[in-house]
């Protein structure tokens, strides 16, 4: 019987075991300096939506930024000792130890620019590219065969201006995104109000101009930030940090052409306050795009129609304060909002037929949450 009963417990020990290693991983950066600086891996639980913290990087200070390669093997942190100061950021390679949460690291390289802020992985996992906000430029990294990164293979600095005299003075760029069939790259650049779009040569790892549409103008001060492409690969979407609006562009993807539909604010009407958008995503299969507001400290949620235009469906609160970065899982059913300044990480529900997002659990408390990124 004792046998009989020490087989049993441990055949039910390890198939918690193996359930439980099953459930993803969640690492968030905590953009912050000395020891309050790291990467906090959290265990996601997929049926509760509660986070279970595995894990603490300490081996970097600042990290803002993450990616994660296709393989989810390897994962990318923007990082510096002063961010945004006189010399460049770097971007750091590690390798995932499994789904412990914990990292190794690989190496860094420069950004190439300062106040870096955005990363993309290529769908080869070949290369990684960098946009660098405080000096206007976007670069492209190598990746080798570990993924460790080498060195930039190429870069471009943005030029120009635009309107407000405070924000716009020069270049910006705020994002990098590469385009679902891996032939393009889409940065959005504040500073300038223009969307420019580059050809991606993913073998050789290198960026350059596209002559056919080198850029897409936006409306004068909109100070564009953040782009996501529909899962569908028709449209994309470009949140405008100063206007506090979402633009809509038709995509062409055999010409990798945009061209605008519609614009629409993310504020509720008669507000009258500061605020800044920071992050959009739309869910996997297409329905529904949520933008953050840092100032009104909100997410605006939006339903996606056949012809990619958006109809407002609710403005939320954060439950911070200045939502940073978002997270929508796989399934779809699950919003994770980083409150940077708020310290906190908010998990919301997300109904499925109608878009509404409800908060769900206790927030997490962690110091400056910057980016949210999932690992299977």
């Amino acid at each position: 019987m004792r046998t009989f009963t020490s087989l049993l417990l441990g055949a039910l020990c390890l198939a918690s075991v193996t359930l439980f290693a099953a459930d993803p991983v969640v690492f968030i950066s905590a953009f912050a300096s000395g020891d309050k600086a790291g990467i906090h891996a959290f265990r996601f639980d997929s049926k509760t939506g509660g986070l279970q913290p595995l894990h603490r990087t300490t081996d970097i200070q600042n990290p803002f930024f993450l990616a994660v390669s296709p393989d989810q093997r390897f994962l990318y942190a923007i990082n510096a000792e002063k961010f945004g100061g006189a010399d460049d950021e770097f971007v750091t390679a590690y390798a995932l130890e499994g789904s412990t949460g914990q990292l190794k690291r690989l190496n860094q390289q420069s950004a190439r620019g300062t106040a870096s802020c955005y990363l993309d992985v290529d769908a080869t996992g070949r290369t990684v590219l960098v946009a660098n906000y405080a000096s206007g430029s976007v670069a492209s990294l190598p990746v080798k065969e570990d993924g460790s990164l080498g060195e930039a293979s190429s870069f471009i600095q943005h030029s120009g201006s635009s309107i407000d005299p405070q924000r716009q003075k020069g270049p910006n760029a705020h994002s990098i995104v590469i385009s679902p069939d891996n032939r393009f790259a889409l940065a959005a650049d504040l500073g300038i109000d223009k969307i420019l779009i580059y050809q991606l040569d993913a073998a050789k790892a290198t960026l350059t101009p596209y002559e056919s549409q080198p850029f897409v103008k936006m409306q004068p001060g909109s100070g564009p930030r953040h782009i996501t492409f529909h899962p569908n690969g028709r449209h994309v979407y470009v949140i405008n940090e100063l206007a506090n609006t979402v633009t809509c562009f038709d995509y062409i993807a055999a010409s990798g052409m945009l061209t605008e539909r519609q614009t629409i604010s993310t504020l509720p009407t008669g507000f009258t306050g500061k605020s800044y958008t920071a992050d959009l995503k739309i869910t996997p299969d297409g329905k529904f795009l949520y933008g953050t507001n840092r100032g009104h400290d909100s997410i605006a949620s939006y339903r996606i129609g056949e012809d990619g235009s958006l109809t407002l469906l609710s403005i939320d609160p954060s439950l911070g304060k200045g939502p940073q970065n978002i997270l929508i899982t796989p399934d779809g059913q699950w919003l994770l909002c980083a409150n940077m300044p708020g310290n906190s990480v908010v998990v919301f529900r997300i109904d499925a037929t109608y878009g509404k997002i409800a908060a769900t659990g206790t927030p997490i408390e962690m110091p400056m949450p910057s980016c949210i990124r999932w690992v299977k």
